[in-house]
């Protein structure tokens, strides 16, 4: 598999370019509200049907009982979970770094202001089962959770054939406070999650990564009044290079992104043009050895090798595509990290590989897709938090702020605000006359 290439393309190509290969919302619009509006209307026997008919399985009872939970501890194996208590207290630390404290301000005398945080009550968490499943992605959603102190965690996965969750992903679940546990998965889950159901809870706001159609079974939810962490759909990764870099280091980080889905997509932008081409020998040759090959070839179809003469070009192409994991391993590193507005998690020289960041390092891997980190953050702590301000004016402080407030009050026409003021001031200068 011979991954295209393109040299020095000029800047009225690159939206073509630099397009995914996603489908838009409107060509899955009609199954996402469909399944939705069935679930509404029939709860648990709508997502019993789209299990049965979806992922193979007839389930009576999505929830995991504890006889599932026990049974799936003992058989994650003692090195397996070694590695996941390593990566675990790599990325509480990172999150647990990310507290802040409450805010206060007393700018003028009486008026005093604060902020604090609260915990989001209720957060549901979807982990993508599959062909590949994700029990790292249980740490970086679980784990923030936990540490924002949200009461209630539900985690939805999809079954297997035989009716089951990946033990890995449960061992996990378990070690990081996860409350409840279903098996589910798909749209059918998303709007479980949004409407609640006899078995599965309503949550205020929902979490994860997944395919397309979760993604926008995640958008649609919004419109029932559910949050949602980002648009997070299939994977993506960017990797700026020069002459520096070491080709077969920047194939594996290009492949190990291509084999998570067949609508993945990964870029090489180098003004390297011997670079580029000792790439696309060793994707080919890398390829070749992944067990995942069928998946991984079919992403590199999607993808591409960019070669830019300029850096500022180069620059400005990445910014343009907005990717979720960029790599830049470059001698000119210092001016793409002061350059780069738009990336949702950065990888800096030869022996940063992005699996560092999915599995262990501490930083959360759960990032926004498909150009939305241009406006989107990926997951953190405060992603499970709400920000409450609050205010406390002593009979001092309204008579230091009142006449601002009344005269701004007055121009816009709001008599009711001014006289919320007003009454108060009177009363105020009255009892001072006493």
């Amino acid at each position: 598999m011979i991954m295209q290439k393109y040299i020095n393309p000029k800047p009225e190509t690159w939206a073509e370019l630099l397009k995914r290969p996603t489908l838009q919302f409107n060509q899955i619009e009609e199954t996402v509200q469909s399944i939705f509006k069935e679930v509404q209307l029939k709860g648990d026997a709508a997502i019993q049907k789209y299990t049965a008919y979806l992922d193979g399985v007839s389930l009576s009872n999505t929830a995991v009982s504890l006889e599932e939970m026990e049974e799936a501890i003992q058989s994650v194996p003692a090195d397996l979970k070694e590695a996941i208590a390593a990566a675990k207290q790599n990325i509480e630390a990172f999150h647990a770094a990310q507290k802040t404290t409450p805010v206060r301000v007393e700018k003028q005398a009486g008026v005093v202001c604060w902020q604090e945080k609260k915990p989001i009550q209720k957060v549901g968490l979807y982990i993508p089962g599959g062909t590949a499943p994700l029990f790292s992605t249980v740490l970086m959603l679980a784990i923030p959770a936990s540490l924002a102190g949200c009461q209630e965690i539900v985690l939805c996965s999809p079954p297997s054939k035989e009716g089951k969750i990946h033990p890995a992903i449960l061992y996990a679940a378990q070690l990081c406070g996860v409350t409840k546990i279903y098996k589910v998965g798909g749209i059918q889950a998303i709007a479980g999650l949004t409407f609640g159901t006899t078995i599965i809870p309503k949550v205020y706001k929902i979490f994860g990564p997944g395919n397309q159609y979760v993604t926008a079974a995640k958008q649609y939810a919004t419109q029932f009044g559910v949050a949602i962490d980002m648009p997070a759909g299939p994977s993506e990764l960017l990797v700026i290079a020069d002459e520096t870099a070491i080709p077969k280091y920047v194939a594996s980080d290009l492949l190990s992104q291509a084999e998570h889905g067949a609508d993945s997509q990964v870029l090489l932008v180098t003004n390297s043009k011997v670079l580029l081409e000792g790439v696309a020998i060793e994707i080919v040759n890398q390829l070749e050895a992944l067990p995942r090959k069928e998946i991984a070839a079919k992403a590199i179809e999607n993808s591409k090798l960019i070669y830019c003469e300029s850096t500022e070009d180069i620059l400005n192409l990445v910014n343009e595509y907005g990717p979720e994991h960029l790599i830049i391993c470059s001698k000119d590193e210092a001016f793409y990290l002061e350059g780069i507005q738009n990336a949702g998690s950065v990888f800096l020289g030869n022996f940063t590989p992005e699996s560092a960041g999915d599995y262990a390092s501490g930083t959360n891997h759960t990032l926004p897709t498909n150009g939305f980190s241009k406006n989107y953050s990926g997951v953190n702590l405060d992603s499970f938090l709400k920000a409450i301000t609050y205010q406390k004016i002593s009979a001092i402080g309204i008579q230091n702020i009142g006449k601002t407030i009344e005269i701004m009050a007055d121009a816009e026409g709001l008599q009711g605000h001014k006289n919320a003021v007003t009454l108060r001031l009177t009363d105020l200068n009255l009892n001072s006359k006493k």
